[in-house]
């Protein structure tokens, strides 16, 4: 029976479950770090996912990066302003 908690009586969270093909190496290594840290491999996998999605995500970093810019501006010098282009203008992209 299932919990209120979302989580049924032997330990696993609900939702969907999938069958995923791991090299023997990174199954061992995610498994003993799902240990230390405490969390169930499907936690562990979960979370990686949940971030990998984040940081790969181009809408979702332009989103971060534009909240990081409004939460920052201020009204600049024009000299430095300036400065700062041509500092941007030497960089290769």
């Amino acid at each position: 029976m299932d919990g209120m908690d979302g989580v049924d009586r032997d330990g696993h969270t609900l939702g969907m479950r999938i069958a995923v093909s791991l090299p023997d190496d990174l199954f061992k290594s995610a498994d003993r770090f799902a240990r230390k840290q405490k969390k169930t491999r499907s936690q562990l996998y979960a979370e990686a996912l949940a971030e990998y999605l984040l940081r790969h995500d181009a809408d979702e970093i332009t989103a971060a990066l534009d909240r990081v810019c409004d939460a920052t501006r201020s009204e600049n010098d024009p000299a430095f302003f300036a400065a700062s282009l041509r500092m941007l203008e030497k960089i290769d992209w």
